[in-house]
């Protein structure tokens, strides 16, 4: 595990700075608008550094053939989020792409494929494995690239995520899980410090669809094709803070008339940067609320059916409170 942290991390250090020099020399640069908080043109495409940092450590120490079907689906969404970075795809086009990535993950084996009742008995999902599996790595893969509009945000929040699926996966014994948590959290560790404000350089949908989607992956195989109503929660939590952030955007542009894939400056980070914290405070700050939620997930999967209810019901309430205050704050301040 040692050699498979350091080699992931070491290349994710060497081969960023590569990966800046490339996007410049083809035009993946991010110029500052009216939607974006740079102010100032900075590349994009470093999710090629972790993305061949992942895979090239999974290659060089060896890989069970069962997680083939996660690189070559994860490849075709990095493919998609490079085309994505250089030509700007149509919402739907995109959409598309990550469908075809879902479905080729799928095809190779890795499904949903029932669902365990905590009090008891077991649903085979059939037919439904297929539709459910795909709204689930399609939802993930969105909602990362949604919160990717912050320096060192996204890459952050996803690490804190594959951890907490990584301690979840090891308490049940699934070590081999491990074999991929990792890799994925050393490079993501390996590019996160160019990626801090300011930023050298932006993770781009390149990165983001790349993170969301094999987080997604490694949930499902994590919990050896059985969910429970528990381990979904457990999955929602890890991700909590994207999950929440696209939840409400999708009811905020939905209320307004607005079309669901319009880009808007109302997410979480955006809500705290008009009060008036700087990017590195409201990096810390969704940091800190994502290392709650981590902690509310692993004593979840550590608790019985009406615990894990308890836990659940107060740390949804304390979730409402504070995005109802936070929203409360920006309009007394006429946001």
């Amino acid at each position: 595990m040692i050699k498979l942290f350091l080699l992931s991390l070491i290349s994710s250090l060497v081969l960023t700075p590569l990966v800046k020099k490339l996007a410049r020399a083809l035009g993946a640069v991010d110029q500052p608008n009216r939607r974006r908080v740079n102010q100032y043109a900075i590349p994009s495409l470093g999710g090629l550094a972790i993305y061949f940092s992942f895979i090239l450590s999974l290659v060089l120490l060896g890989i069970d053939y069962k997680f083939y079907g996660l690189i070559i689906s994860s490849s075709l969404i990095v493919l998609l989020g490079v085309i994505d970075d250089l030509y700007e795809l149509p919402a739907l086009i995109k959409l598309g792409g990550q469908v075809v990535a879902a479905l080729t993950l799928i095809l190779m084996g890795t499904k949903i494929e029932l669902i365990t009742n905590p009090s008891g008995g077991i649903y085979y999902l059939g037919y439904l494995a297929l539709p459910i599996t795909l709204l689930w790595l399609v939802g993930v893969t969105n909602t990362v690239n949604l919160i990717d509009g912050l320096d060192g945000l996204a890459a952050g929040v996803s690490i804190i995520a594959a951890v907490t699926v990584g301690i979840i996966a090891y308490q049940q014994g699934q070590f081999e899980v491990l074999l991929l948590i990792v890799p994925l959290v050393a490079s993501i560790l390996g590019f996160l410090p160019y990626n801090l404000n300011p930023a050298q350089i932006f993770m781009g949908d390149t990165g983001s669809m790349f993170l969301g989607f094999t987080l997604g992956a490694i949930a499902i195989i994590s919990y050896l094709k059985t969910i429970t109503v528990l381990t979904i929660v457990i999955s929602i939590l890890a991700l909590g803070v994207p999950m929440l952030d696209t939840i409400f955007a999708i009811l905020r542009r939905k209320l307004a008339g607005n079309p669901l894939f319009k880009a808007d400056k109302e997410h979480l980070h955006h809500q705290l940067l008009k009060i008036g914290l700087k990017q590195s405070e409201v990096m810390i700050v969704i940091y800190l609320i994502s290392i709650f939620l981590a902690m509310i997930a692993v004593g979840i999967h550590g608790a019985n059916l009406k615990q894990g209810f308890i836990l659940l019901t107060s740390t949804t309430l304390l979730l409402g409170l504070g995005a109802w205050e936070l929203k409360k704050l920006n309009k007394n301040l006429g946001f």
